[in-house]
C-alpha cells in the first residue's frame, strides 16, 4: 500500500508518504504553511523516487477543523487524484488526533477535541482497536462543551480543544492538550480504510465541516 496524505485541519500543516507500512512526514507550523503543501509533497515523492501515478490513493484529513485548511486539503487531494487517476480516502481529523494520542502517549480510550469557537467544540470518542489503530465509538460532533457525552470508564482528553475549555478536564482521567492531528496518522488510518472499503472518486472527496452554515457564509 502506497499513498500520499495531507492534514490541514489546524495551524499545523503536514504531508506524509506511506510506503508498505513505513511513513515519512514533513510538517510546518506558522504563517500560512499551507502555501508549501505541494512543495512538501514533491519533496517526499522525490526522496522516495516515486511518481504520483505509482501510488494507490491520495488521503486527506476531511475535518472537522479550520474551514480554510479543510478546503485546501480537499482541493489539493482532488486535484492530484484527478491528474493521476487515483481514488481519494477522506479520514476524520479527530480520528487522526486520537491516533496521535495513542501513538505518542499510549492512550487507549480518547476524547479528541478541537476548539470550534462560538462557544462550541468539535469532539470525537475513540478506542484503540486490535490492529493498533483507533476506532470511532460514535460519530464526531459539534456541541457546546457542557453537552459533550463521555462514556463510562477511564478516558483521556487529547487535543487543543481541552485548552480552550479547561472545565472539561474534570470529566476525564488525564489530558494531553498538545496533541494535534497529522498526516502520518491520516495515512495509517487511510491505508486500512482503503484496504477494507476502497476510496472515493475525487469529485466525492469533500470536507466535513459539521458547521455547514458558517462554512457557506464564509465562502460567499
Amino acid at each position: 500500500m502506497n499513498l500520499l496524505a495531507f492534514e490541514l485541519s489546524t495551524e499545523r500543516c503536514s504531508v506524509a508518504l506511506l510506503e508498505d507500512g513505513d511513513v515519512r512526514q514533513l510538517a510546518e507550523t506558522g504563517n500560512r504553511p499551507s502555501r508549501r503543501i505541494l512543495a512538501m509533497a514533491d519533496e517526499l515523492l522525490a526522496g522516495a523516487e516515486r511518481h504520483l501515478a505509482e501510488l494507490d490513493a491520495i488521503a486527506f484529513g476531511r475535518g472537522p477543523g479550520a474551514f480554510t485548511g479543510l478546503r485546501i486539503a480537499a482541493g489539493v487531494a482532488q486535484g492530484l487524484a484527478f491528474g493521476a487517476e487515483l481514488p481519494v480516502v477522506p479520514v476524520s481529523s479527530l480520528a487522526a488526533l486520537a491516533q496521535r494520542a495513542f501513538e505518542d502517549h499510549g492512550c487507549e480510550q480518547i476524547v479528541a477535541a478541537l476548539d470550534a469557537r462560538m462557544d462550541e467544540i468539535y469532539a470525537g470518542t475513540y478506542r484503540k482497536g486490535p490492529n493498533g489503530l483507533v476506532q470511532a465509538v460514535c460519530e464526531d460532533v459539534l456541541l457546546p462543551p457542557a453537552n459533550i457525552e463521555i462514556p463510562d470508564g477511564e478516558w483521556t482528553g487529547a487535543g487543543p480543544g481541552w485548552l480552550a475549555y479547561p472545565e472539561l478536564e474534570k470529566r476525564v482521567s488525564n489530558v494531553f492538550p498538545g496533541v494535534f492531528p497529522d498526516a502520518a496518522a491520516v495515512a495509517r488510518l487511510a491505508a486500512v480504510i482503503f484496504a477494507n472499503d476502497g476510496g472515493v472518486a475525487p469529485e466525492n472527496a469533500i470536507p466535513i465541516y459539521l458547521r455547514d452554515t458558517v462554512a457557506w457564509q464564509k465562502s460567499r
